[in-house]
C-alpha cells in the first residue's frame, strides 16, 4: 500500500486512539535505542513494524509517530525524496485528525530537508510555522530543536549574534525537557560557532560537555559528529596530534555505522590535517575520497573539499590541477549562492578568487624560472595591462580575472626548451617556429580548466597584430580578442624595457619611440590610452628596472 494511497483514503478519517499496547510502543522504543547507536537501517525497520501495526490496530497516534520518525530516519540515510513523502503524509494525517504536536514536528523535519537542499528561504518559513505550533502546544523539546535549526540558518547567513542566541535558547529548552541527546547536539553547535569566532577555549568546553553527555547516554552517532568538529578546533590550535586522534575517533564510528556523509566530513578534516603537516600525498587521497562521497550527497561539503584539494595540488606545483579543482569548487559555491542568500557562501567565493590569483601567480613564477631574462615579467605585464584595461572600460570585478590571464599569457613557454628561451643572439627559423608555438600550447594547457572568465583568448592571441601579420592565427583588427589587444601593448612595453639575452634594457622613452614607429600593429584606440598613461607606466617601469638592478648587484 503506497503512502499516497494512504493519504487519500477514508481510513485516515476514521482512525481512533483506542489501542495502546506493547505491540505499538515496543518497536518505537527500540528504534530510539537504534537512533542513539546510529543504526538507522534498524531504526527504520522497527518504525515500519510500528507503522504496519498502527494501521492494523487503527491507532492514529502511533501511526503519526512512526511516519514522522520514518521521515527523520530517511534523512539520515540520505533518502530525501522518501523523507519528504513521509513528512507530507504526516502533515496531512495530523491536520485531519488534529494532532498539532505532530504537525509541528513534521514541519520542523521537512524544513531540515529543504535546508539540506539549499532552499533556506522555505526552510526558514517552515521553521517559523513549526515554532509557532510548538509554542502553542508547549513542547519544550521540539521548541529547543527548532531554535537550534534556526541558529544554523543564522550561522549560514553570517549572523553570529542570532546564531549564538538561538543555540543557547535551544539548549535551555532541551535541558528543561530533559532531552540529553538534544543537549549534546546544541553544545556541539555552540562549540563549532566559537571555533568560527576564534574563541577556542570556549569551544573546547562546549565540545567536552557534549562528549560527556554522549558517553553517559551511549549516543555514538552524536559523538562521531562532535569528534569530527573537534578536529577543526585542534587544527585551529595547531595541535595536529590531537586533531588526528579526534579524526580517528570520528572515522571509526562513522565507518562502523555506515554514515557516508559524516565519514566524508571526517575525510575532509584528515585532508586538512595532512596538508598542514606536509603529508601531501595522504592529504590528496583523503580529500579525493571526501569529494567522491560528497558529490552524491552534499554539494557544500564537495565544494569545501575541492578547495582544500586545490591547496594540496598547489603545494605540489600541480598548478593546472589546482585551478581545475578550484574552478569546480567555485561552480558549486555559485550554484549554492543562486539557491540561497548565504553570507558564508559569498565570503567563500570571494576567498576563492584570491586563491585563483595566488595559484596563477605561482604558475607564472614557474614559467619565469625557465627563462632567466624574464624574472618578474608576468607581474609587470599584469600591472601595465590592468591599468590600460581599467581605462578601456573593463569592469572592476573582471579586472581580477583579466590579471590572471596576464599572469598566464606565456604559460605555453613551460613547454619550450630552455636552450631556446635563453639563447643569446637571434633564433633560427626552426627555433622561432617552436617559440611561436607557445601561444597555442598555452591555450591547449588551459582548455581543461574552464576559468569563470574567458582567459584563453589572452593566452592564444596576445601576439596577433592589428595589421594581420601576427601569430598564431593571422587575425586582424577587431578579429583579435579585445583582451589580447590590451595584453600585447603591455607585453611589448615590458619586453623592451627589460634585459634580453641579446641586448640590455631600453629606457621607457626609447621603448615608447619604438612602439610609436610600429603604431599600425596596435589597436589605435587602445594605443591612444597607452599614450595617455605613458608617464605613469614609465614610472612603474623605471621603478621595476631599479629594483631589478639592485637585486642583481646584491646577488653578485
Amino acid at each position: 500500500m503506497s503512502l499516497s494511497y494512504l493519504a487519500g483514503t477514508e481510513l485516515l478519517h476514521n482512525l481512533d486512539n483506542r489501542v495502546t499496547s506493547d505491540l505499538l510502543a515496543s518497536p518505537l522504543d527500540r528504534a530510539r535505542d537504534c537512533e542513539r547507536a546510529g543504526r538507522w537501517d534498524d531504526a527504520i525497520e522497527l518504525c515500519e513494524q510500528a507503522f504496519g501495526n498502527s494501521i492494523r490496530l487503527r491507532d492514529v497516534g502511533f501511526l503519526l509517530e512512526s511516519i514522522t520518525r520514518l521521515g527523520f530516519y530517511s534523512i539520515q540515510t540520505g533518502n530525501r525524496p522518501l523523507a519528504v513523502e513521509y513528512l507530507e503524509l504526516a502533515l496531512t494525517i495530523s491536520e485531519l485528525n488534529h494532532y498539532p504536536e505532530i504537525t509541528g514536528r513534521a514541519l520542523n523535519t521537512l524544513a531540515i530537508v529543504k535546508q539540506q537542499e539549499g532552499d533556506t528561504a522555505t526552510a526558514h518559513s517552515l521553521y517559523v510555522r513549526a515554532l509557532a505550533i510548538a509554542d502553542t502546544v508547549g513542547n519544550k523539546r521540539v521548541i529547543g530543536e527548532i531554535h537550534q535549526n534556526l541558529g544554523t540558518l543564522a550561522n549560514i547567513r553570517g549572523d553570529m549574534d542570532e546564531a549564538l542566541e538561538r543555540y543557547k535558547s535551544g539548549l535551555q529548552y532541551m535541558q528543561d525537557a530533559g532531552f540529553e541527546r538534544g543537549c549534546a547536539k546544541a553544545l556541539n553547535n555552540l562549540g563549532m560557532l566559537h571555533v568560527d569566532l576564534g574563541e577556542l577555549e570556549d569551544a573546547d568546553i562546549y565540545f567536552r560537555q557534549a562528549l560527556d553527555i554522549c558517553s553517559r547516554i551511549e549516543d555514538v552517532a552524536t559523538a562521531a559528529m562532535v569528534h569530527g568538529n573537534r578536529a577543526e578546533l585542534f587544527l585551529a590550535r595547531n595541535q595536529p596530534d590531537q586533531a588526528r586522534t579526534s579524526c580517528d575517533e570520528a572515522f571509526e564510528i562513522t565507518s562502523r555505522l555506515g554514515h557516508d556523509l559524516a565519514k566524508a566530513e571526517v575525510l575532509k578534516f584528515y585532508g586538512i590535517l595532512y596538508r598542514t603537516t606536509g603529508k601531501l600525498h595522504l592529504a590528496e587521497t583523503h580529500l579525493q575520497q571526501a569529494i567522491d562521497i560528497a558529490g552524491l550527497l552534499d554539494p557544500l561539503l564537495e565544494a569545501e573539499a575541492l578547495r582544500e584539494l586545490a591547496l594540496v595540488l598547489r603545494a605540489q606545483n600541480r598548478n593546472r590541477g589546482a585551478l581545475t579543482a578550484l574552478n569546480r569548487s567555485r561552480s558549486l559555491f555559485k550554484r549554492l549562492q543562486a539557491q540561497q542568500d548565504q553570507a558564508d557562501v559569498s565570503t567563500r567565493i570571494e576567498g576563492l578568487e584570491a586563491d585563483f590569483l595566488s595559484i596563477v601567480q605561482s604558475w607564472g613564477e614557474s614559467i619565469e624560472a625557465k627563462d632567466k631574462y624574464t624574472s618578474g615579467h608576468c607581474q609587470r605585464v599584469a600591472d601595465y595591462a590592468c591599468r590600460i584595461a581599467e581605462e578601456a572600460g573593463i569592469p572592476e570585478h573582471d579586472i581580477t580575472w583579466f590579471r590572471m590571464g596576464a599572469f598566464l599569457h606565456d604559460v605555453g613557454k613551460t613547454e619550450v626548451p630552455a636552450e631556446i628561451l635563453n639563447k643569446p643572439g637571434r633564433l633560427t627559423d626552426e627555433e622561432r617556429l617552436i617559440m611561436e608555438r607557445h601561444t597555442v600550447i598555452g591555450d591547449e594547457m588551459l582548455a581543461p580548466v574552464e576559468f569563470p572568465w574567458d582567459i584563453r583568448p589572452i593566452v592564444r592571441s596576445h601576439h596577433e597584430r592589428w595589421d594581420g601579420t601576427g601569430y598564431p592565427d593571422r587575425l586582424a583588427g577587431e578579429e583579435i580578442p579585445f583582451t589580447a589587444r590590451i595584453l600585447r601593448i603591455a607585453d611589448i612595453f615590458d619586453a623592451l624595457t627589460t634585459a634580453r639575452s641579446y641586448r640590455k634594457p631600453l629606457s621607457p622613452e626609447v621603448a615608447y619611440s619604438i612602439m610609436e614607429e610600429d603604431y599600425k600593429s596596435f589597436d589605435p584606440n587602445l594605443f591612444e590610452i597607452f599614450r595617455r598613461l605613458f608617464p605613469e607606466l614609465a614610472e612603474l617601469a623605471s621603478s621595476a628596472h631599479a629594483v631589478a638592478t639592485e637585486e642583481s648587484v646584491v646577488a653578485s
